[in-house]
């Protein structure tokens, strides 16, 4: 009687349990997904009509503009005070060294190097010769920074020769940003063209 009541006890666990497992959710991500979209679209759907016409998405790229010219703002302020005093640091180390009289051959090859990819950049894209930002400018003074202040992590002769020719390249860079900022900037040719095609013939008459 006793092994009756055991097998039919073991029987309804068994059975709650698989009707618990059957009550269980087969994914709890996708169910969390769907009723978080399921919040937000209710949500959505019961904003009031001026919140939904809202130009947000112009309202965020005005926000976002306005941090970027920010932070390029301080950017410009700090960079010529960080610039002069990671340069007299690395100086000083060469001096200390006794290797000074090496940095002009890292710092002139970082300006060629500078100039190479400049050239490359502009023969690469003719859209670049038109634009109104120099972004190839901006990407190698980015990454000539980048190289220029891990200088005291690399190893000896890196400490000597890369942060050199990162200023040197850095330079080169800033020069040149100069001179695109103060040429005038002159539409393409395609433009120029296009434009002649499209304007009226007049006929002389004679």
């Amino acid at each position: 009687m006793a092994l009756k009541l055991n097998a039919s006890a073991v029987y309804s666990l068994q059975s709650l349990h698989m009707d618990m497992a059957a009550n269980q959710p087969c994914d709890p991500k996708k169910l969390s997904i769907s009723h978080i979209v399921d919040t937000a679209t209710s949500l959505w759907n019961t904003t009031p009509r001026p919140l939904k016409t809202f130009p947000w998405n112009k309202t965020l790229n005005h926000f976002i503009q306005l941090v970027v010219d920010l932070v390029l703002a301080v950017i410009r302020f700090l960079a010529i005070p960080v610039f002069c005093t990671t340069s007299i640091t690395e100086m000083s180390y060469c001096a200390h060294e006794r290797k000074l009289y090496l940095i002009p051959l890292p710092f002139l090859v970082g300006v060629a190097v500078a100039g190479v990819l400049h050239n490359a950049a502009l023969e690469s894209s003719s859209y670049l010769k038109y634009a109104e930002v120099p972004w190839h400018l901006i990407a190698l003074l980015t990454s000539f920074a980048l190289l220029k202040f891990p200088g005291p992590y690399y190893p000896y002769w890196g400490r000597i020769f890369i942060p050199h020719m990162a200023n040197g390249a850095i330079l080169r860079t800033l020069w040149l940003l100069f001179l695109w900022f103060q040429k005038p900037q002159k539409p393409p040719e395609n433009n120029h063209v296009d434009s002649v095609a499209d304007s009226p013939k007049i006929d002389m008459v004679s």
